[in-house]
């Protein structure tokens, strides 16, 4: 190969785009990246071959870069590692803003590298050319336009930016976008740039990133004020758990033992406790006066799915009201007066159960025990035929204990939380934004991640959305069962006081499908069970087979909204304790 001189060459264009992107895959690979997923396009070739290059790197494809960045959201969820996303330039960007939205309110590290026209090409008519600058506003921690490669541009300035971005994403979490522009030839042979790369010779020897930023104090380094805990111990409080990572419930759910202060669990946390049924037994006057008596609130994780308990705790008058989550900013929808703790839940929860020595109001709330269970009795004769309210109170009894769960939202999230105890498993949901967009996408990445047998329940327009991304869940190496509710449209809107002469056309939009040949299209296994037993074996032998099998459960058009008003009719007013 040649040896360039250190000035602008037209022939030198491809070789430099693909040095500098080597050089920018080499350093976020040492700064943790282990996942790249790439859709396809021209622009993006010296991203593109420069992640093929790296052999470390786990690669994941996808045309559709609205599935693409869903899918990487997924790998990062589950992984808790920043995922690279490669696109080309023009609207493959915009596509994906859903999944950057969804990381701005949960902090999933996504790392986008978009590649886009020089800046001579840009607002001046050329093809697939608009602005990709900024073009996620403050969806992401940190922005960066990448310039076009040139030799005038020393590569140590190229490491030291991506290592300063990187480092804010450590600090801030959520995604970061690199704005690559990289001028045509795209396709060329290899050039030796060993002069123009002397700069960084010694980082090319080693393996560690170009600039080392101090690590940041432990979040797992707690600090708990003794007497403030101490007198804490001396009131009546409440747990709440809401969205963990995997296995963090443990901690809470023995933090709550040794408190002897009920436990409400959010489907998010991945569990269940003795205080079940919540979103449902809130509705009973008897229970909501009962548990007003608390005067301590521990909130563990954000995003809260059960409406009735966000009205409890913004319309409680709390003594104390402490909120832990490792994610930084605002969690309180109610802004209340609160102490916002940043910190690793299970450690924190590890902490208070050490300095935990005496609760003077342990076993306070035992009566809303025995209330659960009496809902629970109301619900099983509620739920006791083939319908999406008998799917969500019996479904999780078929969950295999290996077997971890993808939660959708709109309905079925809301029926899980009213009628299901979940098991203690590891359990993900897009809770941030709450979209029903990229559902199966971020399934296909978190299954990848995780590598393990998963469960994921979405609802028939949440499948509708986000079709292209089956051909995700093709091939699989792991079980995978998605079972689809297919009410026939938007049925979250039959509870809610939307204009009945306008609910169809606007709001349920009936569609009149159903998934059979969604599944033998993308080469999945299908059924759709007409009974709950049959159900049962259906999900129970999806947990057993290698690759994807799609469960659907068709009911009649607004029977769910009619079932569980009936439901809460009853319980409003019944005995539970």
């Amino acid at each position: 190969m040649t040896q360039p001189s250190l000035t602008t060459s037209q022939s030198y264009r491809a070789a430099l785009n693909g040095c500098w992107a080597g050089l920018m895959l080499e350093e976020l690979m040492r700064l943790g990246v282990q996942h790249v997923c790439i859709a396809p396009g021209s622009r993006s070739t010296p991203l593109t071959l420069a992640a093929a290059k790296l052999t470390q790197l786990t690669i994941h494809t996808h045309f559709d870069e609205r599935g693409l960045g869903f899918l990487a959201l997924g790998l990062a969820k589950a992984s808790q590692s920043p995922v690279a996303v490669i696109v080309t330039s023009g609207t493959a960007v915009a596509n994906l803003l859903p999944a950057v939205a969804e990381t701005g309110l949960t902090g999933e590290k996504l790392v986008l590298l978009t590649s886009d026209r020089p800046a001579e090409l840009i607002q001046c008519g050329a093809n697939q050319a608009i602005r990709q600058h900024g073009i996620f506003s403050d969806h992401v921690s940190h922005f960066l336009d990448i310039p076009s490669p040139s030799l005038d541009i020393s590569p140590n300035w190229l490491l030291c930016a991506i290592d300063d971005v990187m480092q804010q994403q450590q600090l801030r979490g959520g995604s970061v976008h690199f704005n690559c522009h990289y001028p045509e030839p795209l396709y060329g042979d290899d050039v030796d740039f060993y002069e123009y790369l002397m700069p960084v010779a010694q980082w090319q020897q080693d393996t560690i990133p170009y600039c080392q930023h101090q690590a940041l104090p432990s979040l797992t380094t707690v600090t708990i004020d003794h007497n403030q805990w101490q007198t804490l111990c001396t009131q009546k409080g409440v747990i709440v758990a809401g969205r963990l990572a995997a296995n963090e419930l443990k901690a809470v759910q023995q933090l709550a033992a040794t408190l002897g202060w009920p436990l409400l669990v959010d489907p998010q946390a991945g569990g269940s406790s003795d205080y079940a049924g919540f979103d449902g037994w809130l509705q009973n006057i008897a229970c909501h006066d009962y548990l007003q008596q608390a005067q301590v609130l521990l909130q563990f994780g954000g995003r809260l799915v059960s409406k009735r308990l966000l009205q409890l705790i913004s319309h409680q008058t709390w003594h104390s009201f402490l909120l832990i989550d490792p994610l930084a900013g605002r969690l309180d929808s109610s802004h209340r007066r609160s102490q916002r703790i940043q910190a690793n839940i299970e450690a924190w929860a590890q902490a208070a159960m050490a300095l935990t020595t005496d609760s003077l109001h342990s076993q306070w709330a035992l009566p809303l025990v025995e209330a659960s269970q009496c809902y629970f009795d109301i619900v099983a004769a509620h739920a006791n035929r083939f319908s999406e309210l008998g799917l969500a109170a019996q479904v999780m009894q078929w969950i295999a204990p290996e077997t971890e769960l993808f939660l959708g939202n709109s309905m079925i999230v809301r029926l899980l939380d009213m009628c299901a105890k979940l098991p203690l498993t590891a359990t993900f949901a897009n809770r941030g934004a709450s979209g029903i967009d990229g559902l199966i996408a971020t399934t296909a990445g978190v299954q990848r991640a995780r590598k393990s047998s998963l469960v994921c329940l979405i609802g028939d327009t949440s499948l509708l959305y986000d079709l292209n991304s089956l051909a995700l869940l093709n091939q699989q190496q792991y079980p995978i069962v998605v079972i689809v509710t297919n009410n026939d449209g938007g049925g979250i809107f039959d509870m809610l006081p939307v204009p009945d002469q306008q609910k169809d056309d606007f709001y349920r939009m009936p569609h009149g499908f159903e998934f059979s040949h969604a599944a033998a299209m993308f080469g999945l296994q299908y059924c759709a069970p007409t009974s709950l037993s049959a159900a049962e074996d259906a999900i129970r032998d999806g947990q057993l087979k290698v690759g994807t099998t799609l469960v659907e459960i068709k009911t009649p058009a607004g029977e769910a909204g009619a079932m569980l008003k009936a439901l809460f009719a009853e319980v409003e007013h019944a005995t539970l304790f």
